[in-house]
């Protein structure tokens, strides 16, 4: 996020777009409902209708997959009117020229007919966002998870900065992170492209910087995405796996290649607070501390660094996931760099390596925690990025064109399943609540009324969805919810494995799957189907 959590209370408009905020992030959207409350104005974006949707002073249901060419359409308006910052354009921006003779090909009506959104509410959208200053965009994995993810934030990114929204309080481009430490484990090089603090592992300085650092040779190599190591398990490349903290046979997509990719290796270690469906393919599980048995830091999507503190100990063998690591290391016979006795000791290890963090202490850290960059013992944290000057002098635009989603609905497979969470229940962990488990306890997949009705489904039947890549059974839902050809399913039950249907097509740049958009075909299933007896019976469910 450039921006901080609490400014939203002091918006006066929100383009939401890809986020279902109240369900995915509650505290977040809390904060945005009380904005609206307040008397700031949301502008919605999902082909579903959200919570927020329901709240929002403009709802836009796009087509699923056209995002690129509605925020291309919303810029022409704004150039087209004369309300981009031009003082800003000239000062802080480059590429401006590239992108406005781009987005000229998406006037109002070529850019309705492609997302199915009146070429009223787009000219509104657009002068409402453009002549509101303290106007913030927040999207999640509505925008990333397709094919083209990355193009989708890069145009986001477009559209705020020739409107001058980039750099200021309460406005901003704030992508909301999945979980609680994603941000914190991309700024710690958790990824297979960048060291700490994101420096690129393919830059010889850099890594010489770390060499030295580290007192240790580098790989000069860029490592392998997740998709990528599925593939090289599958080629007999890829021989062993740690798996920490992570279920991809439940959460990755085309879930059966997925297992079939656990079942080539030849070694698979698992570190884990329960046993879930991926643990149960390990040859060694390592039990691990949960956040209520460990000591250390999340960063949270506004780049905060929190302390999280020791509350219980852990039972039994299970140890804090550092610990174990340096375990393993020492037991190869590494000791180097892992001679850590807190977790103090391995933030102190942080600080050396991140400029952005090297003002941090635990002590100052306190209750509140700090933002990065902190790059000093006496810097206060940065509460939003990019005031006066980008970090490369001037930020660079990319034009971006529309593309069509990977895979289109047909006569076979007519519907468009778009996945994602629910409030009741949080990935896949959250099934081992038995209280949660009992408030939701089975996937309710949602089903448009005319849908519901040509195939003559009913509230909490069973039906079964099929892909290209797999076949499942769920319950159903009756809901306008979503739009009619449009069904929604979550990721959280294993009886209900959606993630056996997904399309593992790719984002060129991240490898992130198009989750969000998978063609599949529902039928309703007899009573007699075997299928159903993996589920919770109705007469249980009603007396819970």
């Amino acid at each position: 996020m450039t921006n901080s959590v609490n400014e939203i209370l002091d918006e006066d408009v929100f383009l939401i777009i890809g986020s279902n905020t109240t369900e995915a992030h509650p505290i977040i959207g809390n904060k945005m409902k009380q904005a609206i409350i307040r008397g700031a104005k949301a502008i919605v974006v999902d082909p579903r209708k959200t919570e927020l949707a329901g709240m929002a002073h403009y709802y836009l249901p796009i087509k699923s997959g056209t995002d690129a060419a509605l925020i291309n359409g919303i810029m022409n308006v704004i150039i087209e009117n004369g309300w981009e910052d031009e003082d800003y354009i000239k000062q802080r921006v480059e590429g401006f020229d590239a992108v406005k003779e781009t987005v000229k090909a998406y006037d109002l009506k070529t850019t309705s007919e492609i997302t199915g959104i009146s070429e009223e509410m787009i000219y509104n959208v657009a002068k409402l966002y453009a002549e509101t200053e303290k106007a913030g965009i927040f999207y999640t994995l509505g925008i990333t998870e397709h094919t083209t993810g990355t193009s989708n934030v890069m145009n986001l990114a477009n559209l705020a900065l020739i409107t001058g929204h980039v750099g200021i309080e309460s406005a901003g481009v704030n992508p909301l992170r999945g979980q609680n430490n994603v941000q914190g484990a991309c700024d710690m090089g958790a990824l297979p492209n960048s060291y700490p603090g994101y420096p690129s592992v393919i830059d010889d300085k850099a890594r010489e910087n770390f060499e030295e650092l580290w007192e240790t040779s580098l790989n000069p190599k860029l490592g392998l995405r997740i998709p990528e190591m599925f593939d090289k398990a599958l080629e007999g490349e890829l021989k062993a796996m740690i798996v920490m903290g992570e279920d991809p046979v439940l959460s990755d997509p085309n879930a059966n290649h997925v297992r079939r990719a656990f079942e080539a290796l030849d070694f698979r270690v698992s570190l884990e607070i329960f046993m879930s469906e991926t643990a149960k393919y390990a040859d060694v599980i390592f039990p691990a501390a949960c956040y209520a048995e460990k000591e250390g830091t999340f960063t949270a999507s506004e780049r905060r660094v929190q302390r999280v503190r020791k509350a219980v100990d852990a039972p039994g063998l299970c140890k804090p996931d550092w610990e174990i690591v340096k375990l393993i290391a020492n037991k190869m016979g590494v000791t180097k760099g892992f001679e850590w006795r807190s977790a103090e000791d391995i933030f102190d290890d942080i600080r050396a390596a991140m400029p952005s963090y090297r003002g941090m202490t635990y002590e100052r850290l306190g209750n509140e925690g700090l933002q990065w960059p902190c790059p000093t013992l006496d810097h206060p944290g940065t509460k939003y990025l990019h005031k006066g000057v980008f970090p490369r002098g001037k930020a660079r635009m990319v034009p971006v064109e529309y593309e069509e989603p990977a895979e289109l609905c047909d006569e076979e497979y007519p519907i468009l399943l778009n996945t994602g969470r629910k409030l009741g229940h949080y990935n896949i962990t959250t099934r081992f609540s038995p209280k949660l488990e009992e408030i939701n306890p089975y996937e309710l997949a949602e089903v448009n009324p005319e849908d519901a009705k040509k195939l003559g489904l009913k509230e909490l039947d069973y039906a079964r969805v099929s892909s290209r890549r797999g076949s499942i059974i769920t319950r159903v839902t009756i809901t306008d919810r979503v739009q009619p050809g449009n069904m929604f399913m979550t990721f959280h039950f294993k009886e209900s494995p959606v993630n056996e249907l997904t399309n593992d097509e790719f984002d060129p740049i991240t490898l992130t799957a198009e989750y969000k958009i998978s063609a599949v075909k529902l039928e309703k299933v007899k009573d007699a189907d075997d299928d159903i007896k993996r589920f919770v019976p109705l007469t249980e469910v009603v007396e819970a």
